[in-house]
């Protein structure tokens, strides 16, 4: 998954794990007190697929560091898991380096002839897809799973 600001751009492998493909991009509500329709879209694609886990893009800084971005995506993977283990399913999240997906898609797009601007939902579906290929293929050549694990926040421990 791509979790920004806006929207989330979901992906998932083939059923064989090697190819990443887009299945959504599900709109983050505007209003803090809203239902938080990406989060159960998430949690319904959750139900829907049956992954063995979940991966979720992690924005560091170009140096590598955690910024205000990567507390965000940590406080939404919380949720996450929150809604999860509401509907009585447990899945392991891992978070993976997704440094420059969104801009690498989206000068794919450019170079493609599509405006930004327009393509907004299929650039975070791209970067999704981006982000779970990158994983697959990292693990295909380490022979480990790729970044770390997102533990569950400590009310569900």
């Amino acid at each position: 998954m791509d979790v920004g600001s806006v929207r989330v751009g979901v992906s998932r492998t083939d059923p064989d794990g090697l190819l990443a493909v887009p299945v959504a991009t599900l709109d983050r509500p505007k209003a803090v007190a809203a239902p938080r329709t990406d989060l159960l879209g998430v949690a319904d694609l959750v139900g829907e697929y049956e992954p063995l886990e979940v991966v979720v893009g992690l924005p560091l800084t170009l140096e590598g560091v955690e910024g205000p971005a990567t507390e965000a995506v940590r406080a939404w993977v919380a949720d996450l898991h929150r809604e999860l283990a509401r509907r009585g399913t447990s899945v392991p999240v891992r978070l993976v380096d997704e440094r420059m997906t969104t801009a690498a898609v989206t000068k794919s797009l450019r170079a493609a002839g599509r405006d930004a601007r327009s393509s907004r939902a299929v650039v975070d579906q791209a970067a999704a897809v981006m982000i779970v290929q990158h994983a697959l293929d990292a693990e295909r050549a380490t022979g480990a799973p790729p970044g770390t694990l997102a533990e569950p926040p400590e009310d569900l421990a």
